[in-house]
């Protein structure tokens, strides 16, 4: 009997010690498993190299968000191509992609992304998940994020919105007699009064998109059309009396005998004419030359800013287009995943909504993604803050700037057919009309 009872006890013992070695191997098993769920979910430090196009005066901007991205990833290395962005194309164009001179990520036009993409120069980005990253966007897709997009492929992230906006040098619009608080309407000026380059199309939409005016189109099923191959008598009234408007400037122009309608001089004759003192009241300008504008105005005494749609032009408020730059990634890289991440990354930290306003400072581009607040209530100049509120208030009703690389053949094209006006002389808005079709046509052949 003792024997038997010794032995139960023998056999629980067992038992209990196997049973705690078990619960010991689960513990060690599931505090492995913790262990490698936690090293697994954490982001892995880059180890990579890559290079990034910079201008000159971004590069403290540059290198500080290159500091912020390499103090998470120790072994990355960030290297900077100093070169003008549209240097940096230039060479692009020139040679190819696997040029050294050609940077991992770089500055990009939003009207060069079709022919780049043509060219095979763009990786693709996975634009949704850094906007996402980044945060700010209310509708990525709507705004300059779907713009960079062709296909399924998102190729550039947005960098910055542009358009264009009206300048003014209060001082001479008070002896012009020019009130700047109220709707200006440009057929109503002196021909010096408002300065407006309309042979250069950049500037030239503004006034044709007040009319309804594609200077190039495209249909549904990938054919082009363009309103000004139509002759002069189908024209719309509201397409005539906008010809009617230019033909009267250029006429007006002409015969004082200003360079406004040659497009080497007249540059620096717009300059002068808008100086203090000088007989010009009113640019049409993009925010990028609030420097040179301010200087001519008094150094800024005598500057003021107003957003694109104050003129009107027949009735019909200036409107420009919904512009902007993006950020993209050389397509050599694209088969490399680390220096793909290094280089995604670097781009959300660039863009990375916490530094907007220094941003701005060095560069002096306006983040899509940011709330007009943020610049008001910031250190920035009254003049930096109006001229973004003028900016913001211009894009917002703008519509898409087109993107595709046909486009392209319209700057020469309206050029071409406007300048001719120099030596033809049209005695009329239907003569100059023809020929502006005249060039359309021509243009319209190679589609």
């Amino acid at each position: 009997m003792k024997k038997l009872v010794s032995l139960l006890l023998i056999m629980v013992m067992m038992f209990s010690l196997a049973a705690c070695g078990a619960k010991n191997d689960v513990a060690e098993e599931t505090t492995a498993a913790v262990s490698e769920t936690t090293e697994a979910t954490e982001a892995p430090s880059l180890d990579a190299t890559i290079s990034v196009q910079v201008e000159s005066s971004w590069l403290a901007y540059y290198q500080a968000a290159a500091d912020r991205v390499k103090a998470e990833n120790p072994n990355a290395t960030i290297d900077f191509i100093e070169v003008g962005s549209f240097d940096h194309l230039d060479t692009i164009d020139k040679t190819d992609i696997s040029n050294a001179d050609v940077a991992d990520v770089f500055a990009i036009p939003a009207d060069r992304l079709y022919g780049l993409n043509d060219n095979q120069v763009l990786a693709a980005i996975d634009g949704p998940a850094m906007a996402a990253n980044v945060g700010g966007f209310a509708d990525y897709e709507a705004g300059l994020g779907g713009n960079f997009k062709i296909g399924d492929d998102y190729l550039a992230f947005p960098m910055n919105i542009e358009t264009l906006i009206n300048f003014a040098n209060t001082a001479n619009a008070a002896t012009a007699g020019i009130d700047l608080t109220q709707p200006i309407e440009f057929t109503t000026l002196k021909s010096e009064d408002m300065l407006v380059p309309f042979w250069n199309a950049w500037f030239g939409v503004a006034l044709t998109n007040a009319a309804g005016i594609e200077l190039l189109g495209k249909n549904d099923d990938g054919t082009f059309f363009s309103d000004l191959t139509e002759d002069w008598a189908n024209l719309p009234a509201e397409k005539q009396a906008l010809f009617t408007a230019l033909f009267n400037y250029w006429q007006a122009h002409d015969k004082a005998g200003t360079p406004m309608f040659d497009e080497n001089a007249a540059w620096g004759y717009m300059d002068t004419a808008f100086t203090t003192g000088g007989q010009t009241s009113i640019r049409l300008e993009g925010p990028w030359s609030t420097g040179s504008l301010s200087a001519l105005a008094g150094d800024g005494k005598d500057l003021a800013i107003l957003p694109i749609n104050q003129v009107t032009v027949n009735g019909q408020p200036l409107i420009h287009w919904k512009g902007g730059w993006g950020l993209a990634i050389n397509a050599r890289i694209e088969e490399d995943a680390d220096k793909m991440a290094l280089a995604q990354r670097m781009i959300e930290e660039l863009m990375n909504t916490d530094y907007a306003v220094d941003f701005f400072t060095a560069t002096g581009k306006i983040m899509e993604n940011v709330d007009p607040s943020v610049y008001a209530n910031s250190t920035l100049s009254d003049s930096d803050k109006t001229v973004i509120a003028a900016v913001i208030a211009s894009y917002k009703d703008a519509p898409a700037r087109p993107l595709f690389s046909e486009w392209g053949q319209v700057w020469d094209t309206w050029k071409n057919g406007v300048l001719s006006w120099a030596s033809v002389k049209p005695a009329s808005p239907e003569a100059a009309y023809a020929e502006v079709q005249a060039s359309f046509k021509a243009m319209m052949l190679n589609f």
